[in-house]
């Protein structure tokens, strides 16, 4: 039989009480606390229903029917008509654009959470806060 050394008790134990506390991760003092990471202005473009691009065509034809006589006349009708029409849809779309702000959170626990505001915030990266009824607020 091989010569196996053994640790005494005591320092056995110590060694297993060591790694023990090594293998339980640590509870976060405060799992709604946290630390502002990010903030993003998050801008969506809006849709075109037709209606602006109509109106512009609409309103391109007549201008351009006002140019030239002839074929002339004929060709800035058709060449109004399409610059309106892209220029209608394209300021509809402008027109329901919509600007939001989202601030991320990194909680004292790990998880990363998300926040959504209509309104331009005074939250800024590094600020410490505390989500309180799903809202944040300064810790």
């Amino acid at each position: 039989m091989k010569n196996i050394r053994r640790f005494p008790s005591p320092i056995a134990a110590a060694l297993f009480a060591g790694a023990a506390l090594l293998a339980v991760p640590a509870l976060a003092a405060c799992p709604n606390c946290g630390t502002v990471t990010d903030v993003k202005t998050v801008k969506k473009e809006g849709e075109g229903t037709g209606l602006g691009a109509v109106a512009g065509g609409v309103i391109g034809g007549v201008l351009g029917h006002q140019v030239g006589s002839g074929r002339g006349n004929t060709a800035a009708t058709v060449v109004g008509a399409g610059a309106g029409a892209y220029a209608g849809h394209q300021i509809e779309k402008n027109q329901k654009s919509t600007t939001s702000y989202q601030v991320v959170v990194k909680l004292e626990d790990g998880k990363t959470r998300t926040f959504n505001f209509a309104k331009e915030t005074s939250w800024r990266v590094g600020d410490r806060v505390k989500v309180v009824d799903g809202k944040i607020t300064r810790q």
